[in-house]
């Protein structure tokens, strides 16, 4: 049988309660629901049913208002800082003049020249699909005619 969660102390029920019911942002409002729902006795897999969350974030959620007491509980993903960029401004900028001219192998640019080229340039290894996920987002367009059929002339009667 699984350990029953225990809740630090930090706040009272009623507390719990208040600002769970006027909390202005919706994810706020739900985990101050799970902690003043698990404070009142409720056990984990009742919360799960009613909040929709699953066990695993409620115990993160849990162990977190543990920790840190009301501080703990908010929206964190503004504060998120997200992953640096795999290649820079200045990269970027060096990029789009490069292809202005023709690619090194006097052909038309493609996702695997541009990954290479980058690859040489910054020294990281950059795949084939990012080359051209990085010529789609430059909105850098293959100015190629299309082939025409030799044999697609009217005939004349």
């Amino acid at each position: 049988m699984p350990k029953r969660i225990t809740i630090a102390e930090h706040s009272n029920i009623s507390e719990l309660e208040k600002l769970y019911k006027h909390a202005k942002d919706g994810i706020e409002s739900r985990q101050y629901q799970i902690i003043w729902l698990l404070a009142q006795g409720k056990k984990t897999e009742e919360v799960q049913q009613i909040t929709g969350y699953s066990r695993t974030w409620i115990y993160a959620l849990v162990k977190r208002y543990n920790e840190l007491g009301i501080s703990g509980l908010c929206d964190r993903r503004q504060k998120n800082q997200g992953s640096k960029p795999l290649i820079k401004d200045v990269e970027l900028s060096r990029l789009w003049q490069v292809l202005q001219g023709n690619a090194p192998d006097g052909g038309l640019w493609n996702g695997r020249k541009v990954a290479d080229w980058l690859t040489s340039v910054t020294g990281k290894h950059i795949s084939r699909q990012r080359g051209w996920e990085i010529l789609r987002q430059m909105t850098f367009r293959l100015r190629a005619p299309r082939p025409s059929h030799t044999e697609s002339g009217l005939k004349s009667n």
